[in-house]
């Protein structure tokens, strides 16, 4: 269907038609096309005209998307815990019903505690429905949420925001003459950069591949380094003293844009390639070629999840930052470009830093969390957000105060929380917990009240993607199955109902629809919704800005980073150790092998799609890949059912094995999100085939972020015995 086509379908949300929208099952967001009829999505296709996601698509999108919607297993209605928390029995009930007794219980909680004592779970500031639950939380005087970032690509966004780097990851593939690809699984992710990339590489550009895995990527990169688990902060680094002991760096760019660059000089120094061969177990002439190659740009850093959510996650990603500092390839064609946004929108991130949705600073300042990671939870964080493990405490402790009632919105923390046990013992104890969801999960069958949720065709959204540049419309092409609702639509009634028991401290929810909401973001941008309704999209021209100084106090990237020096941290990129070989010899025979999580499926995202069937079907069991060589010297079989504990953790996970030579020898990897929703009720094998309930969530943390060792882990691998 042509551009023209698609405008000519856009006359309403119920009359059958074809619609240009946005695919919402992960955070690629390809532009989409969806068919309907008779009030009805009968097809969700990609968008070829789509200038940002120019055809790609994935299986999520074809069929998770309609899955979730028509699925028998969708939640349908408000639902009332009628028996003893987990016990599994639920009573139907009304939306006024279910939303009085939340604020009932809230307001109860809120009296006795303080509103702090109020905590939200959402996955993060990507989506409205979490800068809603945000908002709607300080509305009632509770500066508590808590997202996922912590576990995936909070260190990066950490990083780029103390040094000023306004930039995500690949944003101009498209003309780059070198691609440096790190810990990112392109091919499984991201159907819109594996396809850029393929493209880039086709046409002469090179690929640098770094990672201990032998994907996709580094199956056609130019340059493959494999280095160790965890020791990419030493690589980084030695390739940014190559390039500047062989004077590769943009020295016009470095003087005029930089900041602390002799002192990253000197610490850089410190590791030569030959050091980092030691550390890394990368060829010393390996390193050198590629910060050779990489100089010759301009180039790309394309990131991903393999260097982040560790206890040094953000050291890693400055000095991967620093290195794409110094070449000159921010804002440079080609390179990596900060967010060209139209002047005028707003972001959701933009909102949660607003002053005028701000909560007061002695409120800010008691975020759990903000007193150990200010450049992560409260004022001062990156998304406002607080420490997940230290709420978890303060559940269970009442320290550093109670945290007693908790609502969950569109995310499974039970599943997606390491140390599955723990975060599950924390829920029951709470006086009271709701959960918006689409289906009953682990974390749903906690709850006292569950409460059912829109899904990606029944939602308009309004974002903008860096790498198009393009605005985002995701069309509510549909009406909502059953009773669900938007966040926005449960928060405004919840709100007036709050306000009705003198517990509304602010309103800081001020739009009384979507629509309106929309319409905010947008601001004065000049873009109209009504012209983003006709395609699903508008183009943002790529036209140059007048410079513009980096979001730090010098006004230049932070080599040497003096938000991090206030926040008494080490203000230079540096290189620690990982963890498992700072083990005794004892533990390390314990636990002989290392553990890399994280891995992506294409037919699931995280804990999403596990009752689809045709999900099922691609793929039914966790997996749990390991060597060949590797699996013969212990005397396992491929397809052999494992159970593996990790060094530190509390518990125990249930795997089935799976041999590849693309794993490094002595080390396995394992993706996460996996439970059995035909398993029984409450925890639906989430203590079972989930890789979380076998790692802890007890630190140590990043210093910056507060992001755990959840990859890089001691492990060990025993046969099931029948």
């Amino acid at each position: 269907m042509t551009k023209t086509e698609v405008a000519l379908a856009a006359h309403g949300p119920t009359r059958d038609g074809i619609y240009g929208t946005t695919c919402w099952e992960c955070s690629t967001c390809c532009g989409a096309l969806a068919t309907v009829r008779g009030g009805r999505v009968v097809g969700f296709a990609p968008n070829p005209d789509h200038p940002y996601s120019k055809g790609a698509f994935c299986i999520k999108g074809i069929r998770g998307a309609p899955g979730i919607t028509y699925g028998p297993n969708r939640l349908l209605h408000p639902m009332r815990r009628a028996g003893g928390r987990g016990e599994g029995k639920w009573r139907r009930i009304g939306w006024d019903e279910a939303l009085e007794e939340m604020a009932d219980r809230l307001c109860e909680v809120g009296r006795k505690y303080g509103p702090p004592a109020i905590v939200g779970a959402t996955s993060g500031a990507f989506f409205s429905r979490s800068v809603i639950l945000a908002l709607m939380l300080r509305s009632i005087g509770s500066p508590n949420w808590m997202i996922n970032q912590d576990l995936c690509g909070g260190c990066r966004a950490v990083s780029a925001r103390a040094m000023g780097l306004d930039i995500a990851r690949g944003e101009d593939i498209a003309r780059t003459r070198c691609a440096l690809i790190v810990g990112r699984n392109s091919s499984i992710a991201d159907p819109v950069e594996w396809a850029a990339l393929k493209a880039a590489k086709k046409r002469g550009a090179r690929l640098i591949v770094i990672d201990p895995k032998r994907t996709q990527a580094a199956q056609i990169a130019d340059l493959w380094l494999a280095p160790r688990v965890g020791t990419d902060a030493a690589l980084a680094l030695a390739l940014v003293n190559v390039m500047i002991s062989e004077n590769l760096y943009d020295k016009g760019f470095v003087a005029a844009n930089c900041h602390g660059f002799t002192q990253l000089a000197e610490r850089a120094a410190q590791l030569p390639a030959e050091l980092a061969e030691r550390l890394t177990g990368v060829p010393a002439r390996q390193i050198a070629a590629a910060a050779r190659m990489y100089a010759d740009g301009p180039s790309a850093f394309v990131s991903g999840h393999g260097i982040d959510a560790f206890s040094a996650g953000v050291q890693t990603f400055r000095a991967y930052h620093s290195l794409v500092a110094i070449s000159g390839n921010i804002d440079r064609p080609g390179g990596n470009l900060r967010s060209r946004m139209p002047a005028g929108m707003r972001s959701y991130m933009d909102l949660l830093h607003m002053a005028e949705f701000r909560l007061p600073p002695e409120v800010e300042a008691v975020t759990i969390g903000a007193d150990r990671f200010p450049l992560w939870a409260g004022s001062k964080g990156w998304q406002t957000a607080c420490h997940n493990p230290s709420v978890i405490e303060a559940m269970l402790t009442g320290r550093p105060y109670p945290v007693r009632a908790l609502y969950a919105s569109g995310v499974n923390i039970l599943v997606t929380y390491p140390d599955t046990a723990r975060t599950m013992a924390a829920l029951r104890t709470l006086d009271f917990v709701a959960v918006a969801t689409h289906t009953m999960t682990p974390t749903a069958e906690h709850a006292d009240l569950v409460l059912p949720k829109t899904t990606t065709l029944e939602e308009e959204e309004v974002s903008f993607m860096p790498s198009g540049p393009t605005v985002l419309f995701t069309r509510a092409v549909v009406p909502p199955q059953g009773e669900a609702r938007s966040e926005l639509d449960i928060a405004l009634p919840l709100l007036d109902k709050m306000g009705q028991r003198q517990a509304l401290v602010h309103q800081l929810v001020p739009w009384r629809s979507q629509r309106e909401f929309n319409a905010y973001l947008l601001g004065e941008s000049g873009i109209r919704i009504e012209d983003l309704e006709r395609f699903g999209y508008q183009d943002v021209p790529a036209q140059p800005r007048a410079p513009r100084p980096f979001a730090t106090p010098s006004g230049k990237i932070e080599l040497y980073a003096t938000v991090m020096e206030q926040a008494g941290l080490d203000p230079l990129p540096a290189y620690v150790a990982p963890g498992h070989e700072r083990l005794s010899p004892e533990m390390v025979e314990r636990f002989p092998l290392i553990l890399i999580t994280g891995d992506r499926e294409k037919s699931y995202h995280h804990s999403r799609f596990r009752d689809q069937a045709w999900a099922i079907k691609v793929s039914p069991h966790p997996r749990l890949t390991m060597h060949p060589d590797t699996a013969r010297a212990m005397g396992m079989e491929d397809g052999t059912w494992v159970r593996l504990e990790v060094a530190g953790g509390t518990g125990s996970c249930r795997l089935l094995l799976k041999l590849s030579d693309a794993t490094p020898p002595d080390v396995v990897n394992t993706g996460m999100g996996w439970w059995l929703p035909a398993d029984l009720a409450p925890t639906l094998g989430a203590l079972d085939v989930n890789v979380n309930a076998a790692l802890a969530y007890a630190g140590p943390y990043d210093p910056a972020s507060g992001s755990p060792d959840i990859r890089g882990l001691r492990c060990r691998v025993m046969p099931i015995v029948n």
